[in-house]
């Protein structure tokens, strides 16, 4: 139930006998609840409204798409997927890079100073 372990809901019980006490508790419950299935109602018939209002095209019309992690992963992420998924799975041979090798530096003499580059300051 909304992510929550039997550890949290029991804390949130203890809080809410701290705060409400034991003969507030559950009618605040009953509150919270009844609001809740208020809520869910509330948005049940707006996505209906929406979907009866932009007509039989959209009749599959879902409000989460709108989201854009969603619409993202439907519309652009499902293809490439699905093209690797269908891809036969090849070795891939081992490429080997070239050895770095920087330029050698020359060392600086005692009390001698390090090139300047009045450019780069």
């Amino acid at each position: 139930m909304f992510g929550l372990g039997w550890a949290e809901i029991g804390a949130l019980v203890v809080i809410g006998l701290l705060v409400f006490g034991p003969d507030k508790l559950p009618q605040v419950a009953s509150q919270a609840g009844q609001t809740l299935r208020n809520l869910r109602r509330m948005a049940t018939n707006a996505r209906d409204d929406l979907r009866s209002g932009l007509g039989p095209e959209f009749s599959n019309f879902d409000p989460a798409d709108l989201n854009p992690k969603n619409f993202v992963r439907k519309h652009l992420l499902d293809d490439i997927e699905d093209n690797w998924n269908d891809r036969p799975q090849q070795e891939l041979e081992p490429v080997a890079a070239a050895p770095y090798a920087p330029e050698p530096l020359e060392e600086l003499g005692y009390g001698e100073l390090p090139p300047y580059d009045s450019e780069a300051t």
